[in-house]
Parts: C-alpha cells; structure tokens; sequence
C-alpha cells in the first residue's frame, strides 16, 4: 500500500506486521494445507511480488516448503518457535533502548554468517 511522500519524509510510516510475519502466520495457522503466491497474497492483502520475495526468503531460512507453485510452513516447529522468538526479542531489544544504531551494530556484529545461513556444502 502506498504512503504520501510527506508520510515518508516524516518516517511516520504505518506500523503493523512485516509481509514475512503475515506470510508466516497465515501458514502456520493454516498449516494443514499449502497454497499458491497469488492465493497468499490475497489473504493477506498483500502485493504478490512482495509476497514472493518474503517467501523465497523464508524459504532459504528453512521456515517455509515450496512444492511446484505451492507454499507450506515448515514442518519443524521448534524453528518457528526459534525465529519467532529470536523476533520477539529483538523488537522488545529494540523498544527498549530507542533502537539499535547501524554504525554500532557493524562495529560489533561478526562477519561470519550464522551455520543456518550456509548452504549445505559449507560454503557462504
């Protein structure tokens, strides 16, 4: 959905679940069957494009399966509990020190990706 150009300038953008939280939870709680892009997208009013970049990005997290044109949760629930967590702890992080300053964070944060964000051969 579009904002007005004063909206943006002001960085009072509208507040609510990203389009991966919305993905997520719209499979999860439907996690008894699989669905298409187009058919996710719509239930979460989402544009399409938008929705089939979070899943492909889900989808290298392991938090979602892909079959043909067809998406479902992961069956690994305690990854979901993980990122949800991890999620949940991040924003209350986040809140409670007014947020995390990018040139701190690239100070600190270590170069090497997470072992779930490698690829199977071992490699970055």
């Amino acid at each position: 959905m579009p904002v007005s150009i004063d909206e943006f300038e002001s960085g009072d953008l509208p507040e609510g679940p990203s389009v991966p939280e919305q993905v997520i939870t719209y499979l999860h709680t439907r996690r008894d069957a699989a669905f298409t892009r187009s058919e996710i997208a719509t239930a979460i009013d989402e544009d399409p494009n938008t929705v089939g970049t979070a899943l492909t990005r889900l989808k290298a997290r392991d938090l979602v399966r892909h079959r043909g044109q067809y998406w479902a949760i992961t069956e690994d629930e305690q990854r979901i509990t993980a990122a949800y967590d991890l999620h949940d702890v991040s924003e209350r992080l986040d809140e409670a020190d007014g947020g995390i300053e990018s040139e701190h964070w690239d100070a600190v944060a270590p170069d090497q990706p997470h072992p779930s964000e490698r690829d199977s051969s071992g490699d970055e």
